[in-house]
C-alpha cells in the first residue's frame, strides 16, 4: 500500500492541469487519477503517467483515491461533490463552489451529514501574502478597519472564449469567476457581510454575461469596501498581475487593495505598513515599513494542506460554509444591481439569506 496520499484530479481544463503538477511535484503526494470528458484532455494528462478515465464513478470504484480535487466547470460541482461525499471521499472544490447559494447549501448540508471534509478552492487565503497581512491586522497594526479599496481590472483575449465556449454564458462572467476571490479575502481580512450594492454592465463582446461590476459592500465590523471587477480593461491592477502566484501573468510593481485602519494603512500584495510617527494627525511625517513573508505557491500549500485534513491533522482553512458565504456576497452584487437597490445578507444560525431590500 502507497504511504503517499492519493489525489484524483477531476476536471482538466487550466486550474486542473496545474493542480495535477502540484501533485506531481510533492513528494508526500501521489496523482491517483484524472477524469475528464475531453479526448485531447485525457491524452494529455495520461502523458504524464496518470490512469485516465471520463467517468469518475469508474474511476473511484477502480482507483479508490484518498481525496478528489473538483476542478470542472461550476454548475457539475453539486452532482460531481454528491457522488464524492456519497462515496466518503474528502474533496477540495474549486470557487466558487457552486452557481447559486442554494446549490452550495446542499452540498455543505451533505458533507456536513456525512461528517466527509469539504474545502473550497479560494487558494489567496494560502498565500504567504495574505497570511502576514492578516497577521498584521489581527495584531492590530492598522487598528480598526474602516474602509478597503479592492480593484481587479484585466483584459481577457478572445481565444480565452473561444477556447471554452461555457465562458461566455450567464454566471460565468468576471462577477463568479474572479471576484469571488477578492470577495473571499475582504471576508477573511474584514469579517461578515452584512450588505451589498451594485451596478453590473452587460458584456460589450455581447456574452450572457456582464464585464464590468462594482460595489459596495458594508460588514459587520462597520468597514466599508468598494471593489472594481472588469476582464475587459487594460490595467495593472489586479491579484493575478501583482501578487506573482502564477507566472503566466506578467508582474507588476503596483498594489490592488488598500487597507484603511483607525491607525495605519496597508498595501496588498507589496505589503507596505503606513503609519505616522507619531499619534495619527495628517500634519505629522507618516512612513512605510515592508512586511516580510514566507513566499511558497498558494497552490501547493492549499493541496499539502488538504492532505493534512485527508489525514484528519489539521481542520479545513476553507471548509465548505466559508465558501458558500462568499458566494452569497457575490450572489449579492448581482441581485443588488438588478433590483437597482441595495441587498442585505441577513445572518442566520448556519449561513445567510439574501433579502432583496433597500437600504
Amino acid at each position: 500500500m502507497s504511504s503517499h496520499t492519493r489525489i484524483a484530479i477531476v476536471g482538466f481544463g487550466l486550474i486542473g492541469r496545474r493542480h495535477a503538477e502540484v501533485v506531481r511535484r510533492a513528494p508526500e503526494l501521489e496523482l491517483a487519477a484524472v477524469v475528464d470528458r475531453d479526448l485531447e484532455s485525457l491524452a494529455d494528462a495520461a502523458a504524464l503517467g496518470a490512469p485516465v478515465y471520463s467517468s469518475m464513478p469508474d474511476m473511484i470504484e477502480a482507483e479508490a483515491p484518498d481525496g478528489i480535487v473538483l476542478a470542472t466547470p461550476t454548475p457539475q460541482h453539486v452532482e460531481q461533490g454528491l457522488i464524492c461525499i456519497d462515496a466518503g471521499l474528502p474533496l477540495l472544490v474549486e470557487k466558487p463552489i457552486a452557481p447559486t447559494s442554494d446549490d452550495a447549501r446542499i452540498l455543505t448540508d451533505a458533507a456536513d451529514s456525512a461528517d466527509v471534509p469539504l474545502l473550497v478552492g479560494h487558494h489567496r487565503r494560502h498565500n504567504g501574502t495574505v497570511r502576514a497581512a492578516k497577521a498584521a491586522i489581527d495584531s492590530g497594526a492598522v487598528g480598526e478597519i474602516r474602509a478597503v479599496q479592492a480593484t481587479c481590472w484585466f483584459y481577457k483575449p478572445d481565444h480565452y472564449f473561444e477556447k471554452a465556449p461555457w465562458r461566455r454564458q450567464k454566471g460565468a462572467g468576471p462577477i463568479s469567476v474572479n471576484l469571488v476571490h477578492d470577495v473571499d479575502l475582504l471576508r477573511h481580512f474584514c469579517g461578515e457581510v452584512e450588505s451589498v450594492q451594485a451596478v453590473v454592465v452587460p458584456s460589450r463582446r455581447g456574452f450572457e454575461n456582464e464585464d464590468l461590476a462594482t460595489a459596495v459592500l458594508r460588514f459587520a465590523s462597520g468597514a466599508i469596501a468598494t471593489i472594481s471587477v472588469s476582464d475587459s480593461i487594460v490595467a495593472p491592477w489586479s491579484w493575478e498581475l501583482t501578487a506573482r502566484e502564477n507566472h503566466a501573468y506578467p508582474a507588476t510593481s503596483e498594489s490592488c487593495y488598500l487597507i484603511g485602519g483607525s491607525e495605519g494603512g496597508l498595501s496588498l500584495p507589496d505589503l507596505r505598513v503606513w503609519r505616522h510617527d507619531a499619534d495619527p494627525d495628517w500634519w505629522t511625517p507618516i512612513s512605510a515599513r515592508t512586511l516580510t513573508c514566507r513566499m511558497e505557491g498558494p497552490l501547493s500549500m492549499q493541496m499539502s494542506h488538504f492532505a493534512r485534513v485527508i489525514a484528519d491533522e489539521e481542520a479545513p482553512l476553507v471548509p465548505g460554509v466559508e465558501g458558500l458565504k462568499s458566494l452569497e456576497a457575490v450572489e449579492a452584487v448581482v441581485l443588488s444591481s438588478k433590483a437597482g437597490h441595495g441587498v442585505k445578507i441577513a445572518a442566520t444560525n448556519r449561513t445567510s439569506v439574501l433579502e432583496k431590500i433597500a437600504i
